[in-house]
């Protein structure tokens, strides 16, 4: 919190932020301003309210002092970028970016709010640094609901792959040192995000759908029809990393991509040792490197699914009730950063403070646990508790009237 500091003009929302995060690390069931407020021991939810919505601090500045935080402490040669969107199921229209559209969260067209994550990932740990909340092209068409919404006038539609690329720029362009990038099919499909990785000479493993045409020396093909062209002796098994049941074994093959433009082009095939089903992927490399490189790079796309996982379930990142652009954004950032000292204490005890005999590594969820019971946990009289239900009760009561009231207006 010291670090990120300079960022607000005043002491007030200063240390407003700094009980935000705190509620935001408890073990609340559920966290949005009225439960954080709460556990803050105020008497309301408005200065929580305030502080994302109108109070004087720049969410960006402080998207990049966690960025340097998280690479300050999670360094490694071994670092990867990871690209990926989740989104969160909202009910309405009038929500920042919410209509009709595929989220990986519900696998289907739900209602809902879709944004792009980089996450940095290295043995050590792994933290979301940057995010962009995806504006649909229905939104961007209505500058009336945009404005409603409060999102910028400068702001135009952008696609995820666009919105990975302008996140990763802002990565290199701070100094964060990676040789790579992963990313899921929506990403690997894209050939402007691939040239833009080229042209940076960053080397790539992105995914592609099993459709993905590709050019050989004989010619163009899809990536599932050059699977039969393999000969046996093409396949190697190699682990993409341990996971909770123990290392990954699959079986890997590599064909090349002809092109004639610098560095090495290749497509890398995964096949399931169980099922034989088969996953795709193209990687670009600056210098020719192993097999075992690009299915180490490969396996580390994974762990931008944890840190959505955890960042959800213990920082309430998918949790916010907001909806206007500011708050979203305000709201995310607090969130990252709440996860980003989990996961920096996670790496720190498993680096200086071993198990013992017995024991499973320190985790991101332990280390929550005991951060609230032995540091933070509040101490509220029963009289803070009895106003906050009364509180609840009479605005519960207010908003029920309004709806009666809306109901019973004749169309």
């Amino acid at each position: 919190m010291c670090r990120i500091a300079p960022r607000f003009a005043r002491v007030e929302p200063r240390r407003r932020a700094r009980e935000f995060v705190l509620g935001l690390l408890s073990g609340l069931p559920r966290k949005n301003c009225w439960t954080l407020a709460e556990h803050a021991g105020d008497a309301t939810p408005d200065g929580f309210q305030h502080l994302l919505s109108r109070a004087r601090w720049d969410a960006d500045a402080v998207r990049d002092d966690l960025r340097g935080f998280v690479v300050e402490q999670l360094r490694d040669d071994d670092a990867v970028l990871v690209v990926d969107e989740t989104g969160d199921l909202k009910k309405g229209t009038t929500t920042v970016g919410v209509q009709r559209q595929y989220t990986g969260t519900a696998r289907r067209i739900e209602n809902s709010q879709v944004a792009v994550y980089l996450a940095y990932s290295t043995p050590r740990g792994h933290a979301a640094i940057d995010r962009e909340l995806y504006v649909p092209r229905s939104w961007a068409q209505d500058s009336a609901r945009c404005q409603a919404a409060g999102i910028p006038d400068t702001v135009r539609f952008a696609t995820k792959p666009a919105l990975a690329s302008r996140m990763i720029g802002r990565a290199l362009n701070s100094g964060v040192l990676v040789s790579w990038v992963a990313g899921d099919e929506v990403y690997g499909s894209n050939p402007h995000l691939r040239t833009a990785l080229e042209q940076r000479q960053l080397g790539y493993v992105l995914a592609v759908a099993c459709d993905h045409h590709i050019t050989t020396r004989a010619g163009r093909v899809r990536a599932d029809a050059l699977v039969k062209r393999l000969p046996r002796r093409a396949w190697q098994k190699l682990s993409a990393g341990a996971g909770a049941k123990g290392h990954r074994y699959y079986d890997w093959a590599l064909a090349d991509i002809a092109d004639e433009e610098p560095g090495h082009r290749h497509l890398l095939v995964r096949r399931n040792r169980i099922t034989s089903e088969l996953a795709f992927s193209r990687c670009y490399s600056p210098a020719q490197v192993p097999l075992s490189t690009l299915v180490r790079v490969a396996g580390r796309r994974w762990t931008v699914e944890e840190t959505f996982q955890t960042g959800k379930s213990l920082a309430g990142l998918d949790e916010h009730q907001v909806r206007r652009w500011t708050s979203w954004h305000r709201w995310v950032t607090l969130a990252m950063l709440a996860h980003a000292f989990l996961a920096a204490a996670t790496a720190h005890e498993r680096a200086h403070a071993p198990g013992l005999d017995g024991l499973i590594p320190i985790t991101c969820n332990e280390i929550q646990h005991l951060f609230t019971t032995l540091v933070t946990q509040p101490v509220h009289p029963a009289a803070h508790r009895l106003r906050w239900s009364a509180w609840r009760r009479r605005h519960q009561a207010r908003s029920r009237a309004s709806h009666y009231r809306r109901r019973t207006v004749p169309i």
